[in-house]
């Protein structure tokens, strides 16, 4: 068993030349480009069309948490098998095959159905795009701790939260260009394929397969689920990652319903898509340089500055007197969030335990981050609940435990081992 954060330690591996951080990373712009649209925008609106107001939180809820359940199996399931057949970019074709495939279904279900039975029908399609996403993501998870040495991760994780947020901010200009607009239903869905298919094949153009042999025993020669767990680096990183999702998904699938109840903007729609574009645009201001410092003094400490700021704002939010106060409020949590992003990435790579099994590891890790989503369906609850007490209180009690969850992953990220932060830094003196 081979424990290596470094590529080219398993059997049977050899490292291509390395291709620029903006090739590597370029899929990661068209993937959060869709999820924006897709989780902040057009969501939460079709689901008030197929079922009403009143029933918003709950069906917006289980729509994310069915699809959550797909991105929480399939990613482990996938880089196990990627690992296996030594192949990374066939499976990241297909799965895009199958996203743009979901996508032109709910864009039907969108533009020519009514009602519960287009509720089903649209859940349909959002079950294709997870599928194929996380299909694709999951070899494509592993590029960055195969490819990029030790030392240039932060570079690398840096450019690739800046990629990300710039899907985002374009996702969110497009969202409001739509809503200006009024454009048919059915072309925003066609924009989200364009997108993302001009953004993978950027990087499946531009970054060579990784020459790992075909191993049908890998499974026996990596760690077991247990012992990847007991591996300390590995399990603080999965915790602390959690912690942040679990934040932001308290808040992120109802921030539309904010900007209507609680803001009380007549278009709560163009309202939240300046929102998120203020909070990316200051994300997009850290990101890179985020990435950079912790190549220098550690992943940590970039990670206590970002989450506190990320806490500090989820609590300002409830008490912004007007829509002016709380885009500023949310472009202070973006400078708190690209930082954050722009190391998270790196620290997920350097707590990777084992070289045979990196596309595996990386799909558990990535569950961190995916598996939250399913607070989604009980958050929606407790909105609707709290809501009918009176006094937006819904509002409160999930910002508040959004707060909580990013003080807590602050906190708990001190037990990563600083042995992370002791080989990068060797290796970035070595380099």
């Amino acid at each position: 068993m081979t424990l290596s954060s470094g590529p080219g330690a398993g059997a049977g591996f050899s490292s291509p030349k390395l291709p620029s951080p903006w090739t590597l990373s370029a899929f990661w712009f068209g993937t959060a480009f869709l999820w924006l649209v897709l989780l902040l925008i057009l969501m939460p609106a079709e689901v008030v069309r197929f079922v009403g107001d009143a029933d918003k939180g709950k069906y917006l809820g289980l729509l994310g948490g069915i699809g959550a359940v797909v991105a929480l199996i399939l990613p482990p399931i996938i880089g196990s098998y990627s690992d296996r057949i030594g192949k990374r970019l066939p499976l990241i074709r297909l799965g895009l095959i199958v996203n743009l495939a979901g996508l032109a279904v709910m864009g039907y279900a969108a533009a020519a159905t009514e009602g519960l039975t287009g509720f089903w029908i649209y859940v349909f399609g959002f079950l294709l795009v997870q599928f194929g996403n996380n299909y694709a993501t999951a070899p494509y998870s592993a590029l960055v701790p195969e490819l990029v040495p030790v030392a240039q991760r932060g570079r690398y994780s840096g450019v690739m939260g800046m990629l990300q947020a710039g899907g985002q901010l374009l996702g969110g200009v497009a969202a409001l260009v739509i809503g200006l607009l009024k454009l048919p239903d059915v072309l925003s869905y066609g924009i989200i394929g364009v997108v993302l298919l001009i953004s993978a094949m950027i990087t499946l153009r531009g970054v060579p397969e990784t020459q790992i042999k075909p191993n049908p025993e890998a499974h026996r020669q990596r760690m077991s689920i247990a012992q990847l767990f007991a591996y300390q680096p590995f399990l603080w990183v999965f915790i602390t990652r959690a912690l942040f999702a679990l934040g932001q998904y308290s808040v992120q699938p109802f921030l539309q319903f904010y900007a209507g109840d609680v803001l009380h903007q007549k278009n709560p729609g163009t309202a939240t898509s300046l929102l998120l574009m203020s909070i990316i645009t200051a994300s997009i201001v850290t990101a890179l340089i985020g990435g950079r410092v912790s190549d220098q003094i550690g992943r940590k400490p970039v990670i206590y500055v970002a989450g506190s700021v990320m806490a500090v704002m989820a609590i300002a939010l409830l008490f912004a007197p007007n829509f002016y106060v709380a885009v500023a409020i949310a472009m202070v949590f973006g400078l708190g969030f690209g930082a954050f992003s722009s190391v998270d990435w790196a620290l997920g790579s350097d707590a990777m335990p084992s070289s045979r099994s990196y596309a595996r590891d990386m799909g558990i890790w990535h569950v961190a981050f995916v598996g939250p989503q399913l607070i989604e369906t009980p958050q929606g609850a407790l909105l609707d609940w709290g809501n009918a007490q009176g006094g937006n209180l819904g509002y409160t009690i999930v910002f508040g435990i959004a707060a909580a969850c990013f003080v807590l992953g602050v906190l708990l990220v001190r037990n990563v081992p600083e042995t992370v932060k002791t080989h990068s830094a060797e290796a970035a003196t070595k380099a």
